[in-house]
Order: C-alpha cells, then structure tokens, then sequence
C-alpha cells in the first residue's frame, strides 16, 4: 500500500539520516576532544525533525483514518463483536435483540477437516453483497478477530 511504502522510504531516510550522523559525531570526537562548545543549533534541530518525522507520518495516517471513517456510514448492518477471555459476543444493533456468544470448539469436538483453534460451536453467519461495519472492542484482555479466507 501507498502508505506502508511511504513510511518504509521515511524509515529509511532516518536511518541513514542518523547513522550519518553518529558516523560524524563518532570521528569528530577523537578530533575535536579538547574543545568544548555549546550546540544550540544541533540542539534545535535534533528536537525539531523527531517532530516533523511524526507529523509526516501523521498526515497520510489521518488522511486514511477519515477515508475508513466515510467508508462506514453507508452500512447496512452494524455488528459489535466483544471479546472475552474464552469467547466471543455479538450483537447486531440494527436488529434489536439478536445477541449470541460464540466458543471455542474442543479438540474432541472438532469434525473431520474442520481447522483447530477456529472453529467456533456458534457461528456468526452474515448476509453475501451488504455493506457491513464491525465494530470490535474488548471486555477484558487484548483480542484478534479475523475472518477465515
């Protein structure tokens, strides 16, 4: 993607950026050793371009959060899946009342060919051609939620 290729690039030119940097400061201290000055200008600019570095990277990233953001006022259906420390809840907010948990299927219970470690007892089927938004949270630890290919 355009970003992630962008901040490779950005990534990159820091790098070299610094290691420029230190490569000087590395050999300008065996020559320079006895003086001693005050740097405001390297001061200035070692706390000046972090900033701009962050703002750039800032930029194309709010850009893209207001892009997602348009993208999920068109949905049909709004499904706000919460994850807990064994299962998984959903709830549709657009049909009221259809709320169901979802666990993890055993290794006893899993059928011939059916993938470990995600195959749930109940599943969350959703209609084919509609515009869904997902809303994920957590109701106590960090999760991952993925769809399967």
């Amino acid at each position: 993607s355009l970003v992630h290729n962008f901040n490779c690039s950005l990534l990159f030119g820091v790098l070299s950026f610094v290691s420029t940097v230190f490569a000087y400061l590395m050999l300008s201290h065996f020559y320079f050793k006895s003086k001693k000055i005050e740097y405001q200008f390297g001061e200035l600019l070692c706390s000046v371009s972090p900033t701009l570095i962050l703002v750039m990277q800032m930029i194309p990233s709010l850009s893209l959060l207001y892009y997602y953001g348009l993208m999920n006022l068109d949905s049909n259906l709004t499904i706000k899946v919460t994850g807990h420390q064994w299962y998984w809840s959903y709830e549709f907010s657009d049909i009221p009342g259809l709320e169901f948990d979802s666990y993890m299927k055993s290794v006893d219970q899993l059928e011939l060919g059916e993938p470990r470690l995600l195959e749930v007892d109940n599943r969350c089927v959703i209609p084919v051609d509609t515009n869904i938004r997902f809303c994920i949270t957590s109701g106590d630890v960090i999760h991952s939620w993925a769809l399967p290919s």
